[in-house]
């Protein structure tokens, strides 16, 4: 396994790449960049169809703030195993997959070699599941989400001809068959115009780069089989009552991805979750236009850098 830097996304200083093998057998693409006398580590999770090197800028920004990064290609997707036999096709079944995926990087790396306390940064996918984590975890000291899967946006399907259709589909044997009306590969350099995701066109011509340098990468679009597991894990982190750390969500404004009303309710209705919005930004806030970017640093520096990091110890999940 390796990382693919490109002239225009190089390579943050001091990263390695490493192989995790999780208690099931599923071969994991991890990275990690520890500067020197850093004050703590970050732990960095990605959305769905993600790969590290979308986040190579952002962990530069960490490290310049002193952290070391802990960083996973979650399964099926990125430089990880992938699971399906069609390597742009996701047949997630279940979510407690990711979870196991976490835990094989914090016992198989950032325990064992980077220095605590822990904190954690998860996007959209990423997001949602660090809130399945820390209903019971004692890992991380605080927790910011970026744009986090709380609700699905369905469009113009009401939602429950989503339920009868979702479970159908996958009674009838068909979970890896792709949603309606969504792309079988990824995104590229022309489809940056009306793109939900950024406004930034640089950023987004940049993580192009690295697609059309290692296509391996790439995922298409959600399948039934990854929407039931999503809709199966919403339940569960909706019923949630308190987050074992403080959790700050940052949201997107303009967000067409996923539901910011319900993100609304969430941060409402759970104690130790509080909420802000960066007005004008898209989905992809750490891929967005720099002043949307300067937000999101400005946010995680009241949060996280300025927070007191001197000593702690790691622990385990209770």
């Amino acid at each position: 396994m390796k990382l693919f830097p490109t002239p225009e996304n190089p390579l943050p200083s001091g990263a390695e790449c490493l192989e995790l093998v999780t208690a099931d057998k599923i071969r994991l693409r991890a990275l990690r960049v520890v500067p020197d006398e850093a004050r703590g580590t970050l732990v960095l999770l990605g959305g769905r169809g993600d790969f590290l090197e979308r986040y190579f800028e952002t962990i530069r920004d960490i490290a310049a703030r002193g952290f070391a990064v802990a960083a996973v290609d979650l399964r099926g997707q990125g430089g990880s195993q992938r699971i399906a036999s069609e390597p742009y096709r996701d047949v997630t079944r279940s979510f407690t997959d990711f979870d196991e995926d976490i835990r094989t990087l914090m016992d198989g790396l950032v325990i064992p070699t980077c220095p605590p306390p822990y904190y954690a940064l998860g996007h959209s996918t990423g997001g949602h599941i660090l809130l399945r984590l820390v209903r019971s975890s004692d890992w991380f000291r605080k927790v910011m989400l970026v744009s986090p899967l709380v609700e699905i946006l369905y469009g113009p399907w009401p939602r429950p001809v989503v339920t009868l259709l979702v479970n159908g589909v996958s009674l009838a044997g068909l979970g890896s068959w792709f949603l309606p009306g969504v792309r079988r590969a990824p995104m590229g350099r022309a489809d940056f115009p009306g793109n939900p995701l950024t406004s930034d066109q640089r950023r987004w011509e940049r993580d192009s780069a690295t697609l059309e340098a290692a296509p391996q990468l790439g995922l298409g679009g959600p399948t039934f089989a990854w929407l039931r597991a999503a809709r199966r894990s919403l339940k569960e982190i909706k019923v949630m009552e308190k987050p074992r750390v403080p959790v700050l969500i940052v949201a997107a404004g303009a967000d067409r991805v996923v539901g910011n009303e319900g993100i609304r309710r969430f941060a409402r209705n759970v104690p130790g979750v509080a909420l802000t919005f960066i007005p004008d930004s898209r989905h992809e806030i750490m891929s967005e236009r720099d002043e949307i970017r300067q937000q999101f640093l400005a946010a995680f520096d009241s949060f996280i850098t300025t927070a007191d990091v001197s000593g702690g110890v790691a622990r385990t999940p209770g």
